[in-house]
Formats: C-alpha cells, structure tokens, sequence
C-alpha cells in the first residue's frame, strides 16, 4: 500500500507523541477518572483510522479530537507502510479509501480480528460505488406506510456506446428529463458531478459508463438523512429548480452542474414554502433508516432524499453514500463520539462474562 504521512498523536497536555508511541495506549490500559469526586478507572478506546486526506482534514476537526479525548476516545492513523495485524492494538478501524488490495487486506483482518469492530464491512461498502447497484435496496423494499412512501426515479445503466443512448432511452420509456450520474460514485469530485438533459438528440453527446434517472421536481430541496449507528440527523440543502413544461420546449442540449448539495447550499435557514421545506416525518425515516442498516450491511451512510413536488408524502431516494461528510452535519462531534462508545461497549457485552470491560460498568456511566 501507499506509504501516507502520518497525523502525530497529541497526549493530554498538547504534547505530540511520535512513532511507535502513539499507538501505546491499547485495549489493556486503564486511566484514572475523576467523576463527581470519585476515582474510577476508564479504558482508553483505541480507533484507528485509514482515511484520504481530504476526508481527514473534514472529518478529525480538533474539537472532535478534544471530545473524543475527554471521553477516553484516541484516534491513531494507520500506517499504510506497515502490515496492518502489526499495529494497534485497536478497538474500532474507522476507512474510507479505494482499492481492491486494501479492501483484501481490510477483510482479512476483520476475520483475523473479530475482536475489532471494523466500519463498515468493505465488501458492503463497495456495494455503493456502483449507482447500478447503489439504490436497488431501496426499491426492493416497495417501501408505504402510514407517513409516506419511498421510492426511486426509474434509471437506466448505459455503460459505453453514447451513440445508443437514445435508442436505449426511448426503449425503456424513460421521460426527459434526465439526470445523468456517473456510474462510479467513489466519493471524487467528478463522481458528483452531474449533467440535466432536456432533449433526446443531445443525450448522445454524454459521456458512459452512466446512469439516467428521471428528474423528479421537487422544489428545489433535497433532505440528506445523515445516519449514524441509530441516530438520524436530517438537513436541508438546496437542490436544482423545477423544470416546466415550457422549459422542455424552449431549452436544447445538456446543462452541466458540479456538486449540487453542499453545505453552504444550505436551506435551513432560507424562506421556503412550508410545503417544500417540511422535513420528512420521524417516524417514517426511522423505519427507512432501520431497514436500510439491515440490507446494506451498514452504520454510516447517508440518503439524499426528495419530495416530489406537489405531494406531501411521496418521496424519493436519490443517493447513498457511505460516510459522508459529517463534519457538516449539527453536533456531529457528540453523535460520533457517543456511537463510538455504544460500538466498544456493545462489543464487550458479546463477550463471556469474566471478559466484560469497564465500559459496560455503572461506574462508567459518565463517559
């Protein structure tokens, strides 16, 4: 694997820490807390994490860093230099990086390693980096209760051959416009990119390997459902406009868009029409999000959601992405930390009894 420079680890008093010392603090050792007066002993949570720089500089923020600390939480990066068996010991493996070899070495490891709770599972992650695949659980579910239901645009994989893309389209019924994805979501800027057809003629022009959705109006507004082991998170972004019937008829060609949702598209604050920025409700997301964990395999994802446009209670998912940017989503800090805990600790429970580590323990309840 790639050698990666390396986030030095910073102790209590703002010391840093180098080599093979960062990773001293493992599952065996125990620090002294002090809870209202009271002496108690609290094990350190050792998470290791393979991530790109990118996802490192959104993700480690020093006040997630400091939480995490207060909570007996380290995060030490792992060494792509080295065999990953060689290091830790570690509690939780936190990754976001591409490549079959590190995907084979990551499985390995989690069967090697059962201790270890590794997030996510890769093969289940790959399962995502394929907009062919990505929202096939979504429409299994034929998803309808009380609250709403939940579907998916109609789509249609074109793989290579833009020449065929017409034929392809008018086979399959699908009507413009449409929204065109590349196939590979690898989390890249170009994987976000995407492209708004109005006219058949042009669909040619496209560039495969794709996917086609039908565009769905829904206001302008997307929900991303950001979730978290059973936490849910929900915030508004702005999403692209309607389109009109008189739009169809006037414009021609395909318009490009470079990453449509992001934070500072946020609609939360904006002065929207109760009817489009009413959030889904609760209860429905919950079940989704409960259903969603179990088929995908999944704790950290999150659904890019729609209403459509007109309705209360129709809804589309859109996107699913395995960890995505979280540090942009309210109190993730807390969230995080909380469910890192719950993992350890819903680990050591799973244990025989004379294993069972401080974190099940009242006494720790303060953490």
């Amino acid at each position: 694997m790639r050698p990666r420079e390396e986030k030095p680890y910073r102790n209590e008093d703002g010391d840093e820490i180098e080599g093979e010392e960062e990773v001293i603090m493992s599952q065996n050792q125990w620090s002294p807390v002090v809870n209202g007066g009271f002496s108690s002993q609290k094990r350190v949570i050792v998470v290791g994490y393979a991530l790109t720089s990118k996802k490192i500089k959104s993700f480690l923020q020093p006040k997630l860093e400091g939480l995490a600390r207060n909570k007996g939480i380290v995060f030490v990066a792992i060494d792509h230099s080295r065999p990953l068996p060689d290091q830790g010991p570690f509690d939780v493996v936190l990754h976001k990086l591409l490549g079959k070899e590190w995907r084979q070495i990551l499985e390995d490891y989690r069967l090697s390693h059962p201790e270890v709770t590794v997030l996510d599972p890769p093969d289940a992650i790959q399962h995502l980096r394929n907009r062919q695949h990505m929202l096939q659980a979504v429409a299994d579910m034929n998803f309808s209760d009380s609250y709403g239901a939940v579907g998916v645009p109609r789509q249609l994989v074109i793989k290579r051959d833009a020449s065929s893309i017409l034929e392809l389209v008018n086979r399959a019924g699908l009507t413009l416009p449409l929204v065109a994805k590349p196939l590979v979501a690898d989390g890249s800027a170009k994987s976000h990119e995407l492209s708004l057809a109005y006219e058949q003629y042009s669909l040619q022009k496209l560039e495969p390997p794709l996917v086609l959705q039908e565009f769905v109006n829904h206001g302008g507004v997307l929900f991303k459902v950001y979730i978290v082991g059973d936490v849910i998170k929900v915030v508004r972004r702005f999403s692209l406009p309607d389109v009109h019937k008189w739009e169809l008829s006037n414009d021609a060609g395909i318009y490009h868009f470079p990453r449509v949702s992001c934070a500072a598209a946020s609609a939360d604050d904006a002065d929207l029409d109760p009817s489009i920025a009413e959030l889904p409700p609760k209860p429905l997301l919950e079940r989704l999000a409960k259903e969603l964990r179990w088929r995908l395999g999944l704790r950290l994802f999150n659904l890019d959601i729609i209403r459509e446009h007109g309705t209360r209670d129709h809804f589309y998912v859109i996107d699913i992405n395995y960890f995505p940017g979280y540090g942009k989503m309210p109190e993730y800090e807390h969230i995080f930390t909380d469910f890192l805990l719950s993992v350890v600790k819903g680990k050591c429970k799973k244990k025989p009894a004379e294993f069972l580590c401080n974190l099940c323990d009242t006494s720790t309840a303060a953490i």
